[in-house]
């Protein structure tokens, strides 16, 4: 029997914890090889060949200088004897399941955010003894039970349990009041604040805000009129204050990121057919690197003048983001899946997205250089047709002489956005009642 949607209180009283395991890759290469704990770690592609990118660290490694993204030649030469391994995805996967399957035995109010940490609501749980000590057995049982150590923030809402769970690690428990923002938070700078990314902290410099306080302080209509909604969410934060939710039923809310067109007439013509896609995988990709994720699977639809429609998807040996990746690999389906028929719909989709920080590809140090190039362009580009629409910047091919404008606003109105963390694919964290 299914259940309604479930979430925790959003009222006063309530005290919510933020589980973050520690070096998460590392950590659970070490549980698997015991001889590894202990021992300066990195987790990297291309090992043997002692090339590639850091993925993450041990705290040992860490203290060494060692830290993602770093090119391995120079971790090694940081740590010469740093130990390596390859990322094993699956092992990551099950060690994650077995990490939620014991919180959940707390409470059914808990919210994967990643494959490696959660919100926990345990206002109710916590009646009758102290949120500490309960955090402190469920931090020693993570240890004990499954090797895995984490760090706990305590605190009444979801932002400041956050907080407070970067503020002692590893194997921290700390506890963050809201009367304790002014003397724990206000002096941070702004980019130590929860949401707010590289260019969320440029952007608030140019408004002379460079601390938490100068975002507590600010005129929340200034910040509503510069950051839209998101402008709000951080003055309300910054003032200690977030009623959201402890929702288990977030992550099932978004799946992957597509966009698809209807085209104008039956197309045969390869060429015009070429150009759709390309729009489509510029679209697609632009949305991917918006929502800093990476896709590990790529969908392309085809619909054809009978409206038979078939879908096909390419596992790809790497996680994407940008468009030529996403092209290229769409392409390829096309090539192999095209029956010659007319078409009338063409749609490309992202799956099995991976949150920017999880993505491994492995590189040589000449692939590494031109993805920081191809990266720097992609974001140029992303700017240019924020400010200045769809069309700026389409390349020749990309540009038909027959575009049909009220087509492509319809299709811009049916565009829809979905995401579903890696690590819940195939409903791994789906409760029963």
């Amino acid at each position: 029997m299914g259940r309604g949607k479930l979430t925790g209180t959003t009222g006063k009283g309530r005290i919510i914890f933020h589980v973050d395991m520690n070096s998460f890759y590392a950590s659970v290469e070490a549980a698997y090889d015991p001889s590894l704990r202990g021992k300066p770690l990195a987790i990297a592609g291309n090992a043997e060949a002692r090339r590639g990118i850091v993925v993450t660290a041990s705290y040992e490694a860490r203290a060494k200088g060692v830290k993602a993204p770093m090119p391995l030649w120079e971790a090694l030469k940081k740590c010469p004897n740093l130990v390596v391994r390859e990322p094993n995805f699956d092992r990551y996967r099950t060690a994650s399941k077995r990490m939620f399957e014991l919180l959940y035995e707390y409470t059914p109010l808990v919210e994967p955010v990643s494959i490696d940490e959660g919100y926990m609501d345990v206002t109710n749980v916590s009646k009758g003894r102290s949120a500490v000590p309960l955090a402190k057995e469920i931090q020693q049982r993570l240890l004990t039970e499954l090797n895995l150590p984490c760090s706990i923030g305590v605190a009444p809402n979801k932002f400041l349990a956050k907080m407070a769970s970067d503020m002692k690690k590893p194997m921290g428990i700390t506890v963050l009041r809201k009367r304790e923002i002014k003397e724990k938070l206000w002096g941070l700078p702004v980019i130590e604040m929860h949401g707010v990314g590289k260019k969320t902290a440029e952007k608030l410099k140019k408004y002379g805000i460079y601390t938490i306080e100068e975002i507590a302080n600010a005129d929340p209509v200034m910040l509503q009129g510069k950051f839209g909604i998101w402008g709000l969410r951080m003055h309300e934060r910054a003032n200690g204050m977030d009623r959201s939710p402890v929702d288990p039923s977030s992550v099932e809310e978004f799946k992957s990121i597509g966009n698809s067109t209807t085209l104008p007439k039956d197309v045969t013509d390869v060429a015009e057919l070429r150009k759709v896609m390309m729009n489509l995988a510029d679209s697609v990709g632009r949305r991917v690197r918006s929502k800093q994720v990476y896709a590990g699977n790529i969908q392309l639809t085809i619909r054809y003048s009978d409206w038979k429609t078939i879908t096909r998807s390419s596992k790809l040996a790497y996680p994407i983001n940008s468009h030529k990746g996403i092209f290229e690999a769409a392409w390829s389906l096309w090539e192999k899946h095209w029956t010659g028929e007319p078409v009338r719909l063409l749609g490309i989709s992202a799956m099995d997205l991976v949150e920017k920080g999880y993505a491994h590809k492995q590189l040589d140090l000449f692939h590494y250089a031109d993805d920081v190039k191809e990266e720097k362009l992609s974001s140029v580009v992303d700017e240019l047709k924020n400010k200045f629409g769809e069309n700026i910047l389409l390349k020749g091919l990309q540009l038909g002489k027959d575009q049909d404008r009220s087509a492509q606003l319809r299709d811009k109105q049916k565009r829809g956005t979905s995401l579903e963390k890696d690590f819940l694919r195939d409903g791994l964290f789906k409760r029963e009642e």
